[in-house]
Formats: C-alpha cells, structure tokens, sequence
C-alpha cells in the first residue's frame, strides 16, 4: 500500500502561496469570504452532473436523512447575497460522482465569487486580473476574448446558433470524430459541446488567456439570457493552454424561470434514466426574495495549480488523489 503523498513538498508549498495571493486579491478588492456547508438536502439537477450522496442520522432523523455533498457553493452563497452580504468569495472543497482523469478529481478545490452590479464582461476582467496574479511567471500574451459564435467559425467553419444537426455531425466526421455513440442525433447540444470539446477547446488559449462568452442560450445554466439577443446566455467560460479554468455567469434572478430550469433538468435526468435529485427550495426563495443584479464566477484552483507548476495531470499537484486516498 502506498501511503505517501502523491504530489512534491515544492507543490504544497506552492499551493499554499497561491491560496494566500487569492486571499491577499480578495481583502485588497473588499470581497468578504465566506463559508457556507459541504452538505445539503437539495442536490444539483444538472443531468451533465452526478451527486454523492450520504445519511445522516441523528436528532430528528432517527430512520436517516438523505444529504448531498455540494458540487458548487453556488447555491448558499446566492443565499448570502439575497441576505444583504455584498461581493462575497469562497475557497472551498467540492465533490461531483464520476469525475476522475487528466484533468478531473472527484473531491477538488474551487475558487468562486459573486460580484453584485457587476456584468459578466465586468467580471470577466477581474477573473483576467486575478489569473494573471496567479501566474504571473508564465509568459502570457494579450488575451484573446472571443464570442462562442466568433470561436465556432473561426476553428470549426459554422454558425452554431443556425447550424442544424446534420451539419453539426457532418462537421464532426470532417473533423476525425467518427463512430461517436450515445449521441442522440436530434441533440444540437450534446454535438455542440462534442465539437467544442474535441475540436476548439484543444485550441484555446495557446500562451494567452482566451474568454469565450455568449454562450447559445440552451446552454444558459444558472445564466440570464441576454435581453438583446434571445440566441444567447451571458455566460462565458476561460481556457489556457486547452485546458477550461473558470466558468461564469451574469446570474439569472428570476425565481419562476429558475424553478422551470430546474424542472426541465429533472425531466432530462428522467429520460436519461439517471436518478431524480431534489431542487433547492432554499435558492427558489432567496430568488423570489430578491437577489441582486449580479455576475459570478467558479474557477479550478487545482487546474491552476497545474499550470502554475507545470504539471500534466490533476494527481499530481493533489496530497491524496482518488487512488491514494
């Protein structure tokens, strides 16, 4: 049995240095840090997510209480927010079922933050401003900022708001990426996100940060919709040398459009045949209560870590990967 760390005293140190300027970034910008729990009793109903889950049996739970493990702090910290916090951030574990590779640990380190009266282009530059912190040895050129339609047509040669599902598999297959299963051939999005994670993403963010935003609206998530163009949600994502760091939102307020959202991931979960999860009753009333105009966003720290270090793979600058732990 191998007991010892996986990962180099030098990389723990560095970790350490590295939450230290986050925490150093935040204070100088007046950003309050927060705890809020791991577990919950409401759980994520993104079918593209999977949750842990564990029991708790205690006072008032005498037969056990089904929690689940977060996979964002998203949800208690609009809480926060709807309470009257201001700008808050947060360092914090998360857990999502399923998730182990190069780039994926199914316990690790998130970074995120919520900006009242921000916009997400606004929040765009402070995420730029902290990165370039973060690593600040790395020799970044200017960044690139890209709109998803922009990036389509530059690496994939089509409009991904107008391009049909023919067209979309028909660029799949121009591209190497053929005999691909599980795909429903009528799913746009499922041959979206194909397209972008085999095709564009590799080429991303070559010596340069690369923003890509606006998003198609059906891929909003936790996003609003932009009021000028219905096609798409204000929504943006940040990669670097290929590799996905953070990804934010101008972040949807409304309760009604947020419980149908809700509603309509559980039908899918159904129809995957993937297990029915509660939603967040909690948020749903912070929402109807008010949550500010705001702009949010989640970033990797351990994807960070990895290119602050050089490393190849996510165990590597992790004390106790999957396998170790």
């Amino acid at each position: 049995m191998n007991w010892q760390p996986k990962t180099t005293l030098q990389v723990l140190q560095l970790r350490a240095a590295l939450l230290a300027q986050i925490r150093g970034f935040f204070a100088a910008h007046h950003v309050l840090e927060v705890e809020t729990p791991i577990l919950s009793s409401a759980a994520n109903t993104d079918p593209q997510v999977e949750n842990f889950t564990t029991t708790f049996a205690g006072p008032d739970a005498a037969q056990g209480r089904q929690l689940y493990l977060h996979t964002s702090p998203e949800f208690p910290m609009k809480r926060l927010l709807a309470a009257g916090s201001g700008p808050v951030y947060q360092i914090c574990k998360v857990f999502r079922q399923g998730e182990a590779g190069r780039y994926h640990n199914p316990e690790f380190t998130m970074l995120e933050w919520y900006r009242p009266g921000f916009s997400h282009h606004q929040l765009m530059d402070e995420v730029e401003q902290l990165t370039r912190l973060l690593l600040a040895q790395l020799d970044l050129g200017k960044s690139e900022y890209l709109s998803y339609q922009q990036a389509f047509e530059q690496y994939a040669g089509l409009d991904p708001h107008q391009a049909n599902c023919e067209q979309l598999i028909s660029c799949a297959e121009q591209h190497g990426l053929k005999g691909v299963t599980g795909l429903a051939k009528q799913d746009r999005d499922d041959w979206l996100n194909l397209l972008m994670s085999h095709v564009i993403q590799p080429r991303l963010g070559q010596q340069r940060l690369t923003f890509i935003f606006d998003y198609p609206a059906s891929q909003a998530a936790l996003a609003r919709i932009c009021p000028t163009n219905p096609l798409v949600a204000e929504r943006f994502e940040l990669f670097l040398q290929g590799v996905e760091l953070a990804n934010g939102f101008r972040e949807l307020t409304d309760a009604a459009e947020q419980q149908r959202r809700f509603l309509e991931e559980l039908q899918q979960r159904a129809h995957n045949g993937q297990t029915a999860t509660p939603m967040d009753e909690n948020l749903l009333a912070a929402l109807n209560y008010g949550l500010p105009d705001c702009a949010g966003v989640a970033v990797g720290v351990d994807r960070l870590l990895m290119l602050s270090s050089g490393a190849s793979e996510i165990s590597e600058v992790l004390s106790f990967p999957i396998g170790r732990a």
